[in-house]
């Protein structure tokens, strides 16, 4: 990824974020000059992904957007990657686990080849074609509605399945993380079922690169409490860590190529 794309996707975290940004907060932040901000910001608005405001930019969509899950996939790779590889590292031979739609519980998925005689619960179609082929996986796919695009199953078919599961361990995906109000998701089916998810696990962890954090979307999923454990990247603002450990969730930070820079 060149060095003005991964400006661009950290201009559209942010806006996804707060709704607007500033100029000179994303000279601060990208530590590049006002020149290159503002040949970036008409880039992105020629391309429909924002509109420029004096001084800044406001986001197009409000907090029900999603972005596709295409895109997503290639947001925070490193943090991604680096969050899996110590997910996976939880997982011990024998587990029955549940692991969540989303791009970071993909990545997850991708790294458990070498696990032996575990069971896996799941709504997503690509965490499933993930495992599909690894004979030490017993893969056992939820069922339901399946929403285009993010090929996650959704509705009650989904919803039931994971209630009719104790797993040891459930591994959470979601769209906003905020102190206050808990986790947060773009879609109401989504969030539906992701409730069925956390409560089916008698360790319930969260996979979230640190630009989930302070991110509010549309629909509430549950509060910080239902957690054990969160996983997030070293880029976490030190503003939520005491907060979520003053909940006696334990929290891992993990380093990514993005962290070292």
């Amino acid at each position: 990824m060149s060095a003005a794309q991964e400006r661009h996707n950290l201009i559209l975290e942010l806006l996804a974020d707060q709704g607007v940004v500033t100029v000179v907060e994303l000279c601060d932040k990208l530590r590049v000059s006002d020149m290159t901000i503002r040949r970036d910001l008409s880039l992105l608005e020629r391309a429909n992904l924002l509109r420029r405001i004096h001084g800044g930019a406001v986001s197009l969509h409000g907090r029900s957007y999603e972005p596709p899950f295409i895109t997503r996939a290639h947001e925070s790779q490193s943090a991604k990657k680096a969050i899996a590889a110590f997910a996976a590292s939880l997982v011990n031979d024998g587990d029955s686990i549940a692991i969540d739609v989303g791009t970071t519980t993909l990545e997850l998925a991708k790294q458990l080849s070498n696990k032996r005689n575990i069971t896996v619960i799941t709504a997503s179609l690509p965490v499933a074609n993930a495992l599909a082929d690894h004979a030490g996986v017993r893969l056992i796919l939820t069922g339901g509605i399946l929403r285009s695009g993010e090929h996650s199953l959704i509705g009650s078919l989904a919803e039931d399945s994971f209630a009719r599961f104790h797993v040891d361990k459930a591994f959470v995906g979601i769209g906003g993380i905020d102190p206050e109000i808990g986790l947060t998701e773009y879609n109401l089916e989504d969030a539906s079922v992701k409730r069925s998810l956390i409560q089916c696990g008698e360790r319930r962890i969260l996979l979230a690169d640190s630009t989930k954090f302070g991110r509010r979307t549309l629909a509430s999923v549950a509060p910080l409490s239902v957690l054990h454990h969160i996983v997030t990247d070293e880029g976490l603002a030190s503003e939520y860590l005491a907060p979520i450990e003053n909940q006696g969730i334990e929290v891992t930070l993990v380093a990514s190529d993005r962290t070292r820079k």
